[in-house]
């Protein structure tokens, strides 16, 4: 997933997507331990987007307050 379209996407898609995202490393992990995985690399993508999404969160809701503050 790109920056540009996390920055397109509604703060409840945002969640949502963290959700799944999170989903999906659970089911990753658990593959890793049950059954061989051909593409480890998804390991790192998962993480990169994951982080990726938090941060635009964590951005919004800064500029929000702070918004706030000064209005």
């Amino acid at each position: 997933m790109k920056a540009k379209e996390v920055h397109k996407l509604s703060d409840d898609e945002l969640t949502v997507e963290v959700k799944r995202l999170r989903r999906w490393m659970f089911d990753l992990r658990t593959q890793a331990v049950t059954e061989k995985i051909e593409d480890t690399s998804q390991f790192k993508k998962t993480r990169g987007d994951i982080a990726r999404l938090l941060t635009e969160q964590t951005s919004r809701r800064v500029s929000k307050s702070s918004s706030e503050k000064t209005s």
